[in-house]
């Protein structure tokens, strides 16, 4: 796109802007929104207090004006107007003037009385959240332009009066503006004023905030609030039972807003509760790192089991990485109260956040956190046509819905500020899909259908397509998203146009309009728009610690004097590094745009799966419209401004956006292959005396217990990745359902041995079970810690001179050794009990009577790797001991109790008594070889009572692996006895991890026995989410 071209875009953005505002200020100012068809303000639906949609927003404060100041004062840098004026200037002056007439100055007084009301004081229940940003951050947003914190070109007003005091706090003296109006921080103070009329908000036992406050009245409606409590001073109204449902989002997206305010006015009151909440929800994330939408304030109990990226959880990840930019531009002062006592009158609000919950870097932590989850559980990669997210199961990952909605277009722009470049081009590619279909983004479109979902075809004018487009320009400067920008401000006008304003899309298939246009459209659809064609503005160069709120107002807080950033921020994303100083942890990084193809413009049109993205849309099934279908068809007439691009559908959809000129795409270019799912089922036939019915499927902690294979259907599907023996990549199998229940990525399927022991055919290839020639896991008894008064068995001290370690050691295994295992090649072996991590899953996830009192000591299960070698002797000829049952309590009885601790078994043979009478030697690695040990090791005649099993516990960590990982010890000569005489009876051998702790296991061991691990392959593949228990 040529400069003219690029210029002449954001003119149209700008005349866009000006015709819903003029409307706005002529048909319906002072009330909160316009109805741009029937050109009447559109209030608070007062008959129907149950109207959330309306009245959650619509506080009756003017409140498209203050959602529209901060888009004034970006306007103002690169005005069209011609001459002295600014018209953007002056109008954004005026429009400061026009609402400290209707609400005072934010002062006590008379001057702080308004038209309308003194600040906010108005009889209006409303959402805090929707409060919070449209409001207090339309104003602080607006209050940072009028003192210069943020760039207005030209304009420079801390040349003229203001100060910080000594705490930092910018102190604005006066400011003349030129149509009379002296600026002296009304905006603060009415951002003040209405955000201290939401703080009763937060007076909840969990921390989150109830989800709606009236702005005179405070929560009576929430009679458990602690407000609600004292029987003299509290303020409960006698009605019916108001909600307490909140989101992830309304309660975890509020600190940009209120650190900013509290940083300005010195009040730490508003930060504190704002990171409180955010917290508070993070605290409740489930076992596998997500949030969910639906929250109650009261008992912080998640009200709905599923999850996504879009409505009501969408903010609450992006305000995560945004508080990590902003917050570090600006650290807490030193002097910070360690309490907080006005208005705050309970407990669980009395103190502040821990110290390191108010970093910066803790909020970025959040987000690493939950982006891994995200992209862990709900994305689904290019095997499912082209990348995209889905609704899962908050507990377990599991797939349950298919949809996405016109919210979770705002994660390509929050994934580009990030680094994650190519996550996000590949999801930004459907949303403009999307968009080229419908002209716009439905409320809710399925995947799966390819149609809109449960009817939700709305479009509202909703900025977050126009969002992520506008950072994905600004990361990648690719010429493309200024096209697809160019079709999102075409489509609008063509279709949203009213003479009165610009109206919201009630069906987006067949244009039918709703007579309402959101504060937001004027506050952030215009605004990205106008600063996607902007390449110069201010904003788009300022290198400084700036975030836009999700309702897009920039927002940046007072640099105190003296304080440094932790963070260095980069001039476009705003992503940040670490110091150079700090090498504890990976320094995040902003990659570099993808490389051009030669002789292309565009490296986002000459990818090869652009088309995977319009397949997924199902672009190539939509007919051509070339009808001229607007009512700016007969506007043009008079308005040379309209051109045939405004008002004529897109072309015949081959390709997208439909304003894409064709020299972009590469003359010889091609789509590759989609790929295709490797899947297929697995079903095993009812036989006779197999159990039948809803008990032989049981949920258990992670994952599903098969009690019976009969009827049973596997889905399975090839698509978890691992390395080979060779060092070649592939992928495993993994169960992605049984019996039609999706499955998620880290849930399992558990079956019984003897179980599929029934129905296995050795020789069917689609279900073989495989015995891991690797790994096993060690089954030990433990002596009761109130035993330990009783005499220690035999040890080498009681023995002879040969060395022993007698010191006590906890029963509980190492961290390392307790870890969630997974089978690793022959050469890298985990010694982490499998069995220990099933113990802790299965277990019932609803209450339950407690297991009936376990006679059995109590027990641990340790994992060991097998040798290598010539010297290697098979395991002996034993039956397997028995796993945890589904309470976790141990099952079954071990085969050996005679155990024998030694120390290294190094320097002296062991006493001939020790093999003969002992049916398992504990031997510390270390000080000789493998084979020495052995050897030192007496003669003995075979028998059930004699040596079955020599145990290796190592301590060292082997180089070059991870800590806790093990290679296979190698017995490099046949097994001899002491005179070197070869030995009849070789002695089997394992090695186990964890050091003295392990160690101390088998001091306290009155049990031993051997579980061997089994593995399930299907066509030769390992099926990686299938344990044989």
């Amino acid at each position: 796109m040529i400069e003219s071209e690029v210029k002449e875009m954001r003119r149209e953005a700008e005349r866009m802007f000006y015709h819903g505002f003029d409307n706005y200020m002529k048909h319906a100012f002072p009330e909160d929104e316009l109805k741009p068809i029937s050109c009447a303000p559109l209030t608070r639906d007062r008959a129907n207090p149950a109207h959330i949609e309306l009245n959650d927003a619509l506080g009756n404060y003017s409140l498209t004006l203050i959602d529209s100041l901060s888009t004034l004062a970006i306007l103002a840098s690169s005005p069209s107007t011609v001459g002295s004026e600014n018209k953007a200037l002056t109008y954004f002056q005026k429009g400061v003037g026009a609402l400290v007439e209707q609400y005072g100055d934010g002062s006590s007084g008379e001057v702080g009385k308004g038209k309308r009301a003194t600040g906010f004081d108005v009889d209006s229940k409303v959402q805090v959240f929707e409060t919070v940003i449209r409001g207090v951050g339309g104003l602080l947003s607006a209050h940072l332009f009028a003192i210069g914190d943020l760039p207005i070109k030209g304009y420079r007003p801390k040349d003229q009066n203001s100060s910080r005091d000594d705490r930092g706090t910018e102190q604005v003296l006066s400011i003349q503006w030129p149509n009379g109006f002296v600026y002296d921080g009304q905006l603060l103070r009415l951002a003040q004023d209405l955000a201290r009329r939401i703080l009763p908000a937060f007076h909840s036992t969990t921390g989150i905030p109830y989800p709606r406050v009236n702005l005179r009245h405070g929560v009576p409606f929430y009679v458990n609030s602690p407000l609600n409590q004292n029987a003299e001073s509290g303020q409960c109204q006698s009605s019916k039972a108001e909600l307490t449902e909140t989101c992830s989002a309304g309660a975890g997206s509020l600190v940009l807003e209120l650190a900013t305010l509290s940083r300005l006015t010195g009040d730490p009151r508003y930060e504190q509760v704002a990171k409180r909440a955010f917290w508070s929800v993070w605290e409740r994330k489930s076992s596998i790192g997500l949030v969910g939408a639906g929250v109650d304030a009261e008992s912080g109990l998640w009200l709905s089991g599923f999850t996504g990226i879009g409505a009501g959880i969408d903010s609450f990840y992006e305000y995560a990485h945004k508080a990590s930019i902003l917050l570090s531009g600006s650290p807490l002062p030193k002097d910070q109260p360690q309490s907080l006592i006005e208005g705050i009158p309970t407990p669980v609000h009395a103190k502040l956040v821990s110290e390191e919950q108010q970093t910066a870097e803790a909020f970025g932590r959040v987000w690493k956190e939950s982006h891994a989850s995200i992209k862990r559980h709900l994305y689904r990669g290019d095997m499912y046509v082209h990348p995209h997210y889905v609704q899962a199961d908050l507990y377990t990952g599991a797939s349950r819905a298919f949809w996405l909605d016109s919210l979770s277009a705002f994660y390509p722009g929050l994934l580009a500020t990030t680094g994650d470049l190519e996550e996000a081009t590949e999801t930004h590619l459907l949303a403009t899909a999307l968009w080229t279909r419908y002209s716009a983004l439905p409320e809710r479109w399925s995947t799966s259908t390819g149609s809109v979902e449960s009817g939700l075809s709305w479009w509202g004018g909703r900025p977050e397509f126009i969002e992520s487009t506008y950072y994905l320009y600004r990361v990648t400067r690719d010429p493309w998203y200024l096209h697809v920008g160019e079709m999102s401000l075409r489509d609008i006008k063509r279709r949203c146009w009213t003479k009165c304003g610009w109206a919201g899309l009630q069906d987006v298939r067949n244009g039918d309009l709703s007579d309402r246009m959101e504060s937001f459209f004027l506050g952030e659809t215009t605004k990205y728009l106008f600063l996607l064609f902007d390449e110069d503005h201010p904003l788009n160069k300022l290198d400084a610690p700036f975030v836009f709120s999700t309702e897009g107002h920039p927002l940046i807080l007072p640099r105190r004097a003296g304080a440094r950033s932790s963070y260095s921020k980069s001039r476009q994303t705003g992503i940040y590094s670490k110091d150079d100083s700090d090498d504890s942890q990976s320094v995040p990084t902003c990659p570099l745009p993808p490389a051009m193809l030669p002789f292309s413009v565009s490296a986002t049109a000459a990818r090869a799966d652009i088309f995977h993205a319009a397949n997924l849309a199902r672009l190539h099934l939509m007919p051509t419209q070339n009808n001229v279908e607007s009512p700016l068809a007969e506007y043009s007439r008079d308005h040379p401004s309209i051109s045939i691009s405004d008002v004529r559908s897109p072309s015949n959809y081959t390709y997208f956006p439909w304003t894409l000129p064709l020299e972009l795409i590469p003359h010889n270019a091609t789509c590759s292959i989609i790929t295709a799912r490797s899947t297929f089922d697995i079903t095993f036939p009812a036989g006779p005396n197999m159990l039948m019915g809803p008990g032989f499927l049981q949920r258990v902690g992670n994952g599903i217990l098969i009690n019976s294979m009969g009827g049973v259907r596997l889905g399975m599907i090839q698509d978890v990745p691992f390395e080979t023996e060779d060092g070649a990549m592939g992928k495993e199998y993994r169960v992605q359902a049984i019996n039609n229940i999706l499955l998620g990525k880290d849930e399992r399927i558990f079956i019984a041995k003897d179980t599929a022991s029934n129905v296995v055919n050795p020789l069917d290839p689609n279900f073989t079970r495989v015995r891991d020639t690797s790994m096993l896991d060690l089954v030990v008894d433990v002596q009761p810690m109130e035993e330990e008064t009783q005499p220690q068995r035999p040890t080498s001290d009681s023995v002879n001179d040969n060395e022993s370690s007698t010191s006590d050691s906890e029963l509980a295994l190492d961290a390392s050794i307790v870890a969630n295992p997974e089978v690793a090649s022959n050469m890298k072996q985990t010694f982490s009990s499998l069995l220990q991590h099933v113990a802790a899953l299965i277990v019932d996830p609803t209450p339950a009577p407690p297991p009936p009192k376990s006679e059995h000591s109590p027990r641990e299960y340790v994992a060991a790797v097998l040798p290598v070698g010539v010297g290697v002797a098979p395991l002996p000829d034993v039956d397997d001991a028995l796993g945890p049952d589904i309470h976790g309590a141990p099952q079954g009885d071990v085969l050996w109790h005679s155990i024998y601790v030694a120390n290294e078994n190094c320097k002296n043979k062991l006493p001939a008594s020790v093999p003969r009478d002992h049916q398992v030697i504990v031997i510390k690695r270390g000080g000789c070889s493998f084979d020495e040990k052995l050897r030192n090791i007496p003669t003995f005649a075979p028998s059930k009572t004699s040596l079955q099993i020599v145990v290796v516990v190592s301590s060292e960590d082997e180089p070059g692996l991870p800590s806790g990982w093990l290679i296979r010890p190698l017995l490099e000569s046949l097994q001899t006895t002491a005179s070197g005489l070869p030995r009849h009876n070789p002695i089997a051998m394992i090695m186990v991890g964890g050091g003295d702790r392990t160690y101390g296991i088998f001091e306290r061991a009155v049990g031993l026995g051997i579980k061997r691990r089994y593995s399930v392959q299907a066509q030769g593949i390992p099926i990686s989410n299938l344990v044989i228990l």
